[in-house]
């Protein structure tokens, strides 16, 4: 998405795909073996059954509209005061047509101080147009200690929304680990983007379910144009096995 930005700097947008998505978090310093996308094959209950759970942050893409650049203008102030929090992590967006990376380091931000290095995590990703999913795809990744998001996150934690926008307008690593990204795209990036990423995300140890998050999608009046959604919900259990992962099962609920 281009509207948002403040700045000259432009990047192509990122694409929403498997491949691109891993070719993406391995530029970040995530190794192939531990990191990796796969499709999600349908809506019913049996079909996401088969996905990997459990989830703590959701990335979803919507087709740009006037409607809806009007609504997020009206609710970016709302925005700026809800997650006016230590244990919020956000940035603005700045930089044109980031806003694929800034949702993805919105989804791994927030959960940072629930994981330890190493432990894996699940993140999904929604491609959403015309009131239909498209697609849906699934991130299996760990923070590798010393890796890019390691070092970004450990250097941003104390600073404010525009000064991580600025941090990262200003970071060539993620800029060069983008444009590798976009390049593996099955279709030519253009600068004029019809579509914006936001980010539906676990903060403070709070819980929401696959399931649930594709139903208030779908049938919320709420709007969800936001690029950064707080849950209100409980605790965060961790569930023990071969991958340890982090266990959600309570609602989600949007802002009104």
């Amino acid at each position: 998405m281009t509207t948002e930005s403040s700045s000259a700097k432009r990047w192509l947008p990122l694409e929403a795909n498997p491949e691109v998505m891993n070719q993406f978090l391995w530029g970040l310093g995530l190794a192939p073996d531990a990191a990796e996308c796969n499709d999600v094959f349908g809506l019913d209950d049996e079909l996401l059954e088969m996905v990997p759970k459990p989830v703590l942050a959701v990335l979803f893409l919507y087709p740009i509209t006037k409607k809806s650049e009007e609504e997020r203008i009206e609710q970016d102030k709302e925005l700026m005061e809800k997650v006016h929090s230590d244990k919020v992590y956000f940035m603005k967006q700045t930089v044109g047509n980031a806003c694929g990376t800034i949702g993805l380091l919105h989804a791994i931000g927030n959960i940072t101080s629930e994981i330890k290095l190493c432990k894996f995590v699940n993140v999904y990703i929604f491609k959403y147009k015309f009131l239909k999913i498209i697609n849906t795809f699934l991130l299996l990744f760990f923070i590798a200690e010393g890796s890019f998001l390691d070092n970004f996150f450990k250097s941003t934690a104390n600073m404010t929304p525009m000064e991580r926008a600025k941090f990262l307008e200003n970071d060539s690593q993620i800029e060069d680990a983008h444009s590798v990204a976009v390049t593996a795209g099955e279709t030519p990036a253009t600068d004029d983007a019809d579509t914006h990423f936001i980010c539906l995300a676990c903060v403070d140890g709070k819980k929401l379910s696959l399931q649930q998050i594709i139903r208030i999608l779908i049938s919320s009046n709420s709007s969800p144009y936001w690029y950064l959604l707080i849950m209100q919900v409980s605790s965060m259990n961790l569930t023990e096995g071969k991958q340890d992962r982090f266990h959600m099962e309570l609602p989600l609920r949007l802002p009104s």
